[in-house]
């Protein structure tokens, strides 16, 4: 069986676990590694069973964090109970709303871009 499993980098990691911990509601289901220069070099979160894992940007290995100020190139699709909740906390920690909450033919909507350049799409199914 495959399976794809976004792996994000990004500045800040300690903050992005607390961000993604505080306003996704995302738990921690793999605890930090800590690279001896202090960066975290891999963790793995969940929300609801979906999960992703992430590391503080390393540019001397190629992998770099996106840029906020930029478009993204992905897009992270997340099903969830209540699109209209989730993304309220969102917002209030900081996230950009791009569109929604709105219905559309694929369910209830929201897209927002998180505080360290990721795109989310928010998707609660009708």
């Amino acid at each position: 069986m495959a399976e794809l499993t976004p792996y994000l980098a990004v500045r800040d990691a300690r903050g992005a676990i607390d961000w993604y911990v505080e306003h996704l509601g995302a738990r921690v289901t793999y605890e930090p590694i800590v690279m001896p220069d202090g960066r975290i070099g891999h963790t793995q979160l969940s929300v609801d069973g979906a999960s992703w894992m992430m590391a503080d940007e390393h540019p001397e290995l190629h992998v770099q964090a996106p840029d906020p100020q930029r478009g993204a190139s992905v897009t992270l699709h997340l099903t969830t109970g209540d699109v209209d909740a989730l993304t309220r906390r969102a917002v209030a920690g900081g996230a950009t709303l791009d569109r929604g909450p709105e219905d559309s033919p694929a369910g209830r909507v929201a897209v927002l871009r998180d505080p360290f350049g990721h795109r989310w799409l928010f998707n609660q199914l009708a």
